[in-house]
């Protein structure tokens, strides 16, 4: 059984991302380390208050958060994050046990964070624009920004809207000139299994610090409390067998509670800054009045919020305290070099390499629900064979940049590995930084 991703309650709003204070505090400074908590903080309190002042019932519940790990190696790690947090000033505590039903050797706990129903939350959001007389148009593509003279002409793929100010709130900036993002980031697929556990379920929301990564914590839906377990992520676009993401969860759900039984599921994706703070404000130095709200890591509840008062206090032009953290256009954000290496060897391998690598197999060794990238009359050309025996072809080669696409045989996608954008088998753009469908290839 599937849901669409907003039917089921999952935002966990909290300050508390993985083992993180103490990187910023060595890699960067105090300043840094505690602005970036302060900026988190502020940002719970602030979602709280809009839902009071704008009477939003979006589930909103204060729990605590845990950052677990069942690795005794790691226990150093955590007692100097909780050492640095509480210097930072806020009072994260290193426990040893934890409501959620499981052995562990140590955990960080962030006491009073929250969780809420997003879908809920953005749907109050929107009443309170109409209601002050604000404009929403759903079901219109961007496709491209140009300036003209001091304004921006915003061109849909009907109409165009003239503007002072633009801001690229498309997960992944749609635009990649002059910004290169997407030399900055990368994106992560992770999966979502909902489960009723037919037992009373814990308090607080819980993720481990080790790999394989879990996630843990409830929901409400329907007048009961699911469980609601995250994890088995992978760079976009990989190249491996994925039929079992789904499968290691429920495994692992189930090693808890024997008895649950699988509701819904369901995948996201998130894009990963590579010094792993997101990057918020103008777009470019070259583009003035553009401004941008991406790479938030997984931890995106928070930083949009804090993503919304920058933008806002600089339309405003006012100066905001914690602008220059999440500056956009910093020129040093690649410390993490290995991964940057990764991400450049993997442009240059889809981009190049593998373009002129031509495989071997034919139609025939297409199994039925198979997708694989094959030869026809000497091009490559992405083929799916349905239960039925119907073919679907594709040209495999990403609308955004021209990545060679992979297979993706847990969800039946075409999926970039460069920059993480998703494609259905017939070609149509799902997920950003495309905004152009496939070319379709017609199979006979």
């Amino acid at each position: 059984m599937c849901a669409y991703i907003s039917d089921i309650p999952h935002g966990k709003i909290t300050s508390s991302h993985n083992l993180f204070y103490n990187y910023l505090f060595q890699s960067y400074d105090y300043t840094t380390a505690k602005n970036y908590l302060d900026a988190n903080q502020k940002a719970i309190e602030s979602i709280e208050t809009i839902i009071q002042l704008e009477n939003i019932d979006c589930d909103f519940e204060r729990q605590d958060n845990y950052i677990y790990t069942q690795d005794p190696n790691l226990i150093s790690q955590f007692k100097d994050e909780v050492a640095t947090v509480n210097k930072l000033g806020f009072q994260a505590e290193f426990v040893e046990k934890i409501p959620l039903p499981i052995d562990i050797v140590g955990a960080v706990k962030f006491p009073n964070q929250a969780q809420f129903h997003p879908r809920k939350y953005a749907l109050g959001l929107a009443n309170s624009i109409t209601n002050h007389s604000g404009q929403i148009y759903e079901h219109t593509k961007v496709l491209d920004v140009k300036k003209e003279e001091n304004y921006y002409l915003t061109y849909t793929n009907n109409h165009s809207v003239k503007s002072k100010y633009i801001v690229l709130a498309s997960h992944y900036p749609i635009i990649n000139f002059p910004g290169f993002y997407f030399v900055k980031m990368y994106q992560s697929t992770s999966y979502v299994v909902a489960l009723d556990t037919h037992a009373p379920l814990f308090d607080g929301m819980y993720i481990n610090e080790e790999n394989p990564t879990y996630s843990f914590r409830t929901a409400l839906y329907d007048s009961n409390r699911l469980l609601l377990i995250a994890g088995s992520d992978h760079k976009t676009g990989i190249k491996k067998d994925l039929s079992s993401s789904y499968t290691s969860l429920i495994e692992k759900a189930k090693s808890i509670y024997p008895n649950a039984e699988v509701k819904y599921t369901w995948r996201t994706e998130d894009c990963i800054p590579l010094d792993k703070i997101p990057y918020i404000g103008d777009f470019s130095e070259f583009m003035p009045n553009i401004f941008v709200a991406t790479g938030f890591k997984k931890w995106g509840m928070t930083g949009t919020n804090i993503a919304a008062h920058i933008i806002c206090d600089k339309i405003l032009g006012h100066k905001n305290e914690y602008e220059d953290i999440f500056r956009a256009t910093r020129l040093k954000p690649v410390k993490n070099y290995q991964e940057f290496g990764n991400v450049l060897k993997q442009s240059v391998q889809s981009l190049v390499i593998e373009k002129f690598k031509i495989p071997k197999e034919t139609l025939d060794t297409l199994n039925k629900e198979e997708g694989k990238i094959i030869e026809i009359s000497g091009q490559k050309i992405g083929v799916y064979r349905d239960k039925n025996d119907n073919f679907y072809g594709v040209k495999p080669i990403c609308s955004h940049l021209g990545c060679e696409l992979s297979w993706n045989n847990l969800t039946h996608t075409w999926d970039c590995p460069c920059h993480g954008s998703i494609f259905s088998y017939q070609g149509k753009s799902l997920y950003d930084p495309s905004i152009k469908d496939l070319e379709v290839v017609s199979i006979e």
